[in-house]
């Protein structure tokens, strides 16, 4: 398995790359979003890479974050959904934006993708919703495996429900960490992340994403 590919950059085509490591010529399959970011020809790149194997064909298809490879797998899984329309939907959100229109049931964000018709878009969000807020709270683990340098925040003390189980203080802390990954800012997570623990004290660290989420979603 091809995991991650590290060469030059030759050339570009429409949905893909050519990247040269040491004289081989790999070509990769990214989405449009993930075409915008990268170099100029003859420049240094690094994809992280996810091979499709098909009896007559084998496809690489690459991504700028590990975040994306991994809903690209997720969104693999879901029936109706081959690589083309996993790409597209990866294209028109990214990968913040899988995470939040899936953890929300936004079926019309889904849908937006090129090639994705609302019954599919449905069966995405049904499948997939469950496992949003675990991806979404992995984010700050794969962007220290990538190496990414994360940006110091302002650390703002979270309430912590009184009587809560003991648990619930880590788990306000995996939530918090979460949407920092998806860019709300610091003190609106917090006092989301607040709310949702005080109305549901057992709430594990998905309950409290899903729920914060939905408190912060007038805010997008």
């Amino acid at each position: 398995m091809i995991g991650k590919i590290s060469g030059r950059l030759e050339y570009r085509a429409g949905d893909h790359v050519l990247i040269d490591v040491r004289g081989v010529g790999y070509i990769v399959y990214v989405s449009d979003r993930t075409m915008a970011t990268l170099p100029a020809n003859g420049e240094a790149l690094a994809l992280f890479t996810d091979l499709l194997v098909r009896e007559d064909n084998l496809q690489l298809f690459g991504f700028t974050t590990l975040l994306e490879k991994e809903w690209h797998r997720l969104l693999m899984g879901v029936q109706g959904i081959g690589a083309k329309a996993s790409m597209a939907i990866l294209g028109t959100l990214g990968a913040e934006g899988v995470s939040r229109a899936i953890a929300l049931g936004d079926i019309n964000a889904v849908k937006a993708a090129k090639g994705v018709g609302p019954k599919t878009a449905q069966r995405v969000v049904l499948e997939l919703k469950d496992k949003a807020p675990a991806v979404m709270a992995m984010g700050g683990t794969m962007a220290a495996a990538q190496g990414d340098v994360v940006a110091e925040v302002e650390v703002i003390e979270t309430p912590v429900v009184t009587g809560a189980a003991p648990t619930s203080a880590a788990a306000q802390s995996e939530a918090l960490s979460a949407l920092g990954n998806l860019g709300y800012a610091p003190a609106d997570a917090s006092m989301a992340v607040a709310q949702a623990a005080g109305e549901n004290p057992d709430a594990d660290t998905p309950d409290l994403i899903r729920a914060a989420l939905k408190l912060l979603a007038p805010m997008g």
